[in-house]
């Protein structure tokens, strides 16, 4: 076991054997959704919602690191890239639309950083289906070569394998899911986090075909907690080992009542037996 191992066994619960983490990196490629004005304000609550882990940006992490900082604090793990994200330039005027054509991947913070800013984890995409073939084997180098560099300092990578990509229809797809995932793990991953195909039964092909956890993404946010709560009951049917969610917890009415309910399913009485 090394250092990466260690961290990465830190969030998952001792008891359930399962991680709920809570996502807050949405400001670096998507600006100041609602819910996530007065970022610091916001990520306070998160925490005293007492996920597992926190995904945060290089900045919000450097501001927040505070938060962080006493003994049973969720683990605080920062993305390392971006991403161009076509609907934030939708509404641009149509002279700066030129500019802002295509799909960009750009890695934004190195293992090291990460590790000195105090992250316990970084988590990097791998987008499959980009129109450039090229800008997906620079994705694919990337996350290749910042697993070798955190492997070398004990930082665990979980790797967001999703199916974003210009030329894909259907997110969802198992077969594909499938395959980023496991390509993922190939390239050194420590964990996956991915989309939740919809069912429990297409769901298994995805987890099973990866040899390391596979955690699930919540995607837009729903109004009504009954159906987050139930794909992710799922999920773990699957054999999901937890969830990574963001809107649905800081977008929700009461965050912390949903963190609660979340908590609840992954971890408490309802999370037995599935």
């Amino acid at each position: 076991m090394n250092g990466a191992d260690v961290r990465l066994g830190r969030l998952f619960d001792r008891q359930s054997g399962r991680s709920f983490i809570t996502a807050f990196d949405h400001g670096i490629t998507l600006g100041p959704k609602p819910g996530s004005e007065r970022a610091l304000d916001v990520l306070e609550r998160i925490v005293a919602g007492d996920p597992d882990g926190i995904l945060v940006s290089p900045g919000m992490m450097k501001q927040g690191g505070h938060l962080f900082a006493f003994k049973g604090a969720p683990a605080p793990i920062v993305r390392a890239d971006w991403i161009y994200n076509h609907d934030v330039f939708k509404g641009l005027p149509s002279r700066l639309q030129d500019t802002a054509q295509g799909e960009h991947y750009r890695v934004v913070c190195s293992p090291a950083d990460a590790l000195a800013l105090g992250a316990d984890a970084i988590t990097m995409f791998l987008i499959v289906g980009m129109e450039d073939g090229a800008e997906f084997a620079d994705n694919v180098v990337a996350v290749a070569d910042a697993a070798q560099q955190a492997r070398a300092i004990g930082l665990p990578v979980i790797v967001e394998s999703v199916l974003w990509g210009s030329r894909m229809d259907d997110q969802r797809d198992a077969e594909l899911l499938a395959f980023a995932a496991r390509m993922a793990a190939e390239l050194g991953a420590d964990a996956i986090k991915t989309t939740y195909t919809g069912d429990p039964e297409s769901m298994r092909r995805v987890v099973e075909g990866c040899p390391i956890p596979v955690l699930v993404l919540g995607g837009v946010r729903s109004a009504d907690p009954a159906p987050v709560l139930e794909a992710t009951r799922g999920a773990l049917e699957a054999g999901a080992k937890g969830v990574v969610y963001g809107r649905n917890v800081w977008q929700a009415d009461d965050p912390l009542l949903m963190c609660g309910l979340l908590r609840d399913v992954i971890h408490g009485a309802s999370a037995v037996g599935v």
